[in-house]
């Protein structure tokens, strides 16, 4: 009896009305090793590809009810990729034309012959596989491509965020002395019953904070800037590091924050120690920027969850939430310095610029899929050895 490993991952829905045939067909290829399921009408069809999804469809083309074309358009308007070998009459061939002009892989004359429909069914598999491997490659591609397109714009936008940070800090320091100078003019005991004193202590407490916001900003740039120009972060602070733990560590600093609205944290991993080689303190502050995100970005009583996963040759560490999610045009710049859509005094927009700016030093990748109202995920990939 033949049952080879590629048998068992294909998953049929046998369709037919005839009872006894449907019976014997479907015995005969679970002997092969097939998964069958097995349907005695259309709408019965359609109703369990909804409830769970078939690689393969084995469908005749003369059912009572809803015939065998009916049944196949309304299949392949079903999400996912499921391929439909029809079953037709010797005196229906038209028939199975037909059905290849409404998206069929191919058809057979009853009565079918078990190795010719077996192959036809690899066949239609192996189609399948290789679509999924052209989308799986094409998309990669794609991500690739528009890491390099972010990579180059913000190295320009560094360079350029480096020079206007110098000046900044200049005239900055020029208002906080100003402002300390008035600080003190007020301070003095002869000015503590001029008129409207409160309104000009308000004026200058504004001022000192947002010289500090300013100053915070720049230092950020200034970082962020140190970082991407180095091609790789300094090799002497890079050790073996065992992920859950620096992870679970990530989690504690931010649990007091989840707490208070009540959001669950939840860590998994895949292996029970997984281990990147890198810098630890500098994937720590990465981590505790994108989970501090997770927490705001999710609404009271949400979720946020931690994955962690480890091959031979690179570590993976998934940040996911259930929040609010990015739009499409906003995701496109989420890793843009000063680009935030958070409030003005709840962020800088440099959190995930500085991420961003670490991951790549640490020669990993850092990758972002979001969806508005259902959450966001944060991938970083690692390499695992030296």
């Amino acid at each position: 009896m033949e049952n080879s490993d590629m048998t068992d991952q294909i998953n049929i829905l046998l369709v037919d009305d005839e009872d006894d045939f449907r019976r014997i067909l479907s015995k005969r290829l679970t002997r092969r090793g097939f998964y069958i399921r097995q349907a005695d009408r259309g709408e019965n069809a359609i109703q369990m590809l909804e409830e769970e999804s078939a690689d393969i469809v084995i469908l005749d083309i003369k059912m009572p009810g809803m015939d065998g074309i009916e049944c196949l358009r309304r299949i392949k308007k079903m999400p996912g990729m499921t391929e439909v070998i029809m079953l037709t009459g010797h005196a229906d061939i038209q028939g199975g034309v037909e059905g290849i002009k409404s998206g069929a892989f191919d058809y057979l004359s009853k009565p079918v012959e078990l190795e010719h429909l077996i192959r036809k069914i690899k066949q239609a598999h192996h189609k399948m596989q290789r679509i999924q491997a052209e989308k799986e490659e094409a998309a990669f591609k794609e991500r690739v491509t528009q890491q390099m397109v972010v990579a180059e714009r913000l190295v320009a936008l560094g360079t350029m965020a480096s020079g206007v940070a110098h000046e900044i800090n200049n005239p900055l320091a020029v208002i906080q002395d100003s402002a300390g100078w008035l600080q003190q003019i007020l301070d003095k005991p002869q000015m503590q019953d001029m008129p409207r004193r409160d309104d000009f202590q308000k004026g200058l407490e504004r001022i000192e904070k947002a010289v500090k916001r300013a100053g915070k900003i720049t230092q950020q740039l200034l970082q962020a800037v140190k970082t991407q120009t180095t091609e790789m972060a300094d090799p002497s602070s890079f050790v073996e590091t065992d992920l859950h733990k620096l992870a679970q560590e990530a989690v504690t600093l931010v649990e007091p924050e989840a707490s208070l609205r009540n959001i669950s944290i939840s860590l998994t991993s895949r292996e029970p120690h997984p281990s990147a080689w890198t810098d630890p303190l500098q994937l720590l502050q990465v981590l505790l920027n994108l989970l501090s995100n997770s927490v705001q970005a999710t609404d009271d009583g949400g979720q946020v969850f931690i994955n962690l996963a480890a091959t031979l040759e690179e570590a993976k560490i998934i940040v996911k939430d259930n929040g609010c999610g990015i739009s499409k045009e906003n995701l496109a710049r989420i890793f843009e310095p000063f680009f935030t859509t958070k409030e003005a005094d709840q962020g800088t927009g440099m959190g995930l610029y500085v991420s961003w700016g670490i991951i790549t030093s640490l020669g990993g990748l850092i990758a972002v899929e979001s969806e508005v109202s259902k959450g966001t995920t944060f991938t970083i990939t690692l390499p695992v050895k030296k």
